[in-house]
């Protein structure tokens, strides 16, 4: 349970979080709020159809995500995970998590959709702060 950001955040709790690789690959990110508010629309607004990009309209890399995680947990972020010691780690799943997307929700925005949590480090806040 609790999806990827769960994931992401344990090593972080532990205070041995850090980016993954060179943390240049972007990560998508949405609030949960955002992406029940985009279903929501979808099933009452015809102009909602095909394929969009649920995703929120800053994108982040992997090394500003780990940032602003240890921000917002108030824990330290410097253990980088090297290729090679994620590759043995997780395997053909690191390709992955090493290759990244810089994906903009572009659809959303023409039909005028309005992100409660645009912005990652309110998100995680929101999510996460005490």
């Amino acid at each position: 349970g609790g999806g990827a950001l769960e994931q992401i955040v344990k090593p972080v709790r532990l205070g041995v979080g850090g980016p993954l690789g060179a943390g240049d690959q972007y990560m998508p990110w949405i609030h949960l709020d955002d992406v029940v508010r985009v279903f929501v629309e979808a099933t009452g607004d015809a102009r909602y159809e095909g394929v969009f990009n649920a995703a929120a309209p800053a994108p982040a890399t992997n090394a500003e995500l780990t940032r602003a995680l240890g921000a917002v947990l108030r824990r330290p972020t410097l253990f980088r995970v090297p290729r090679f010691a994620l590759k043995l780690a997780v395997g053909e799943l690191a390709e992955v998590l090493l290759g990244g997307q810089r994906m903009i929700p572009r659809r959303l925005g023409e039909l005028g959709f309005r992100f409660e949590h645009p912005a990652l480090a309110g998100a995680l806040e929101d999510l996460l702060g005490s």
